[in-house]
């Protein structure tokens, strides 16, 4: 994309700077037909191009503007919805094609990591089971690529697992766990979604998506990121520390109401290793 990008629509909606592409040409750049072209031209998703004498000539701002298109239909948008956000941005393919990315752009910021069979097992004990190995990749934490290597989604999360297995847990409690609070994070992120759905897009929507506002709408998702992870963060650091002082605070009354019974039961514990 080059700086044309950012021209807006003017006059009769054709690109403010002369092109010099035909309509073949076009096609060949963005690999699209000539018919999708006109097509896309008699909805109004692509603005008419320069005419000079009786041919037309296209620029970097139907170039971008087809690419944008492109990139939207990947994304699930159908023609109709493409219309209308373009619409409602005053034509502009540069505010769209910022709000899609700011929208689709990841919340994590880990590279994955790609391991091989030997890699994998020597992480987990010597050995992987394909059953645990199928149940992470539903849960979304790797995805198998073939000829016996894994990536790792989360390399930070992997190391959270290793650590729960050095202390002595199981490979599936592990798993167990994390399907579990991968369920309350989903619960989470529903919270904030709703939050900026009811708080910025709505409003922005009934106001007719005004032109100047977009940036701002951009802006407060781009924002909402790092604020659902840092408030995210503190409240379970302070649910965390009560939940741990409750717990011990429990058992510390229980073996205090019931003096003997924590020793008699470590004892049953000796024995039946004994045995």
């Amino acid at each position: 994309m080059t700086d044309l990008t950012k021209q807006r629509v003017t006059g009769n909606g054709a690109a403010g700077a002369k092109g010099s592409m035909t309509i073949d040409e076009l096609a060949r750049r963005t690999g699209m037909t000539v018919r999708n072209i006109r097509a896309h031209q008699s909805r109004g998703l692509v603005p008419p191009p320069n005419v000079r004498g009786r041919t037309g000539y296209y620029g970097d701002e139907h170039l971008a503007r087809i690419e944008l298109i492109k990139e939207l239909q990947a994304d699930g948008f159908n023609l109709e919805a493409i219309k209308r956000l373009l619409e409602g941005a005053g034509g502009s393919s540069s505010e769209v094609r910022d709000f899609s990315r700011a929208l689709r752009a990841p919340f994590e910021d880990e590279q994955p990591e790609i391991l091989d069979a030997d890699e994998m097992a020597e992480r987990w004990g010597g050995r992987t089971d394909p059953v645990l190995i199928a149940r992470a990749e539903k849960l979304g934490l790797l995805r198998t690529l073939g000829d016996g290597r894994v990536e790792i989604l989360s390399p930070r999360l992997q190391r959270a697992g290793t650590e729960l297995a050095a202390l002595g847990v199981p490979p599936d409690t592990a798993l167990e766990v994390a399907a579990q609070v991968r369920t309350h994070a989903r619960r989470v992120a529903r919270v904030f979604i709703e939050l900026f759905l009811e708080s910025v897009w709505k409003p922005f929507n009934r106001a007719g998506r005004p032109e100047e506002d977009w940036p701002k709408v951009r802006e407060a998702l781009e924002r909402l990121r790092p604020l659902a992870s840092e408030a995210l963060l503190a409240i379970f650091q302070q649910v965390m520390s009560e939940a741990v002082e409750e717990a011990s605070s429990r058992e510390i009354q229980r073996e205090l109401r019931e003096p003997g019974q924590g020793k008699r039961r470590a004892s049953r514990r000796g024995k039946r290793r004994r045995r």
